[in-house]
């Protein structure tokens, strides 16, 4: 596991006609990868944090994961669609190449742009502003590895993408 992949990102983005406020990772995790959805890995913060910031319940599935999502208008993608990378470790991607959002912009009402954590944040401004001209917005990451942030300092921060 410690060998660096070429890996080419494994499933398609989640949005639907009435998504207004895209919302965007670096790559997914290995436990993403084998789950085949966003954030899959158990200690990420990100589904705990949707379903306070939106007074909903926990989504446990894949099923309930995207129902919480297009309910509340957001969509998920990440900055990526292809890198090497060993394991999950953000530190460790090289050889970028980014997703293209145009599918996403043309078929939504995305007007609005959040980068979960400083890496997408980063990749997202290089590789995918200068087409898009959208700014986004850097918010701080929902990983494990982000132990500096409680939930409740992850919600204080997120507020925003209401």
């Amino acid at each position: 596991m410690n060998t660096p992949q070429s890996m080419v990102h494994p499933f398609p983005p989640l949005f639907d006609k009435n998504s207004s406020v895209l919302i965007l990772g670096s790559f997914p995790s290995v436990k993403s990868r084998e789950q085949n959805f966003f954030y899959g890995h158990p200690q990420n913060r990100f589904w705990k944090l949707i379903a306070l910031l939106f007074d909903e319940e926990i989504p446990q599935s894949i099923d309930e994961k995207k129902r919480l999502i297009l309910k509340h208008n957001l969509a998920l993608w990440d900055v990526i669609h292809s890198c090497t990378v060993t394991g999950s470790s953000d530190s460790s991607i090289k050889d970028v190449v980014a997703n293209d959002l145009s599918e996403i912009l043309k078929n939504s009402k995305v007007n609005r742009i959040f980068a979960n954590g400083a890496l997408s944040h980063k990749m997202y401004m290089k590789y995918i502003f200068p087409k898009t001209g959208i700014e986004a917005v850097k918010l701080p990451s929902t990983s494990p590895a982000n132990a500096a942030f409680s939930l409740s300092r992850l919600a204080e921060s997120w507020k925003i993408v209401k």
